[in-house]
C-alpha cells in the first residue's frame, strides 16, 4: 500500500493526474491476465478477446 500512497502523493505534488486512467487501465489488464490464467472465469475471459 506504500507504493500507492507513494504514486498518490508524486501525482498530487507535480500535478500529473494524467496517469491516474494509464495507471488504472494497466492494473485492470494484469488483473484480467492473473484471472484468467488460473480461474474458472478463464473461458469468460478469452471471449472478450
Amino acid at each position: 500500500m506504500d507504493f500507492l500512497k507513494d504514486i498518490w502523493h508524486f501525482m498530487k505534488e507535480r500535478r500529473k493526474f494524467w496517469l491516474a486512467p494509464v495507471i488504472i487501465i494497466l492494473l485492470l489488464i494484469g488483473l484480467l491476465i492473473v484471472f484468467g490464467g488460473s480461474s474458472a472465469i478463464a473461458p469468460f475471459i478469452y471471449t472478450i478477446f
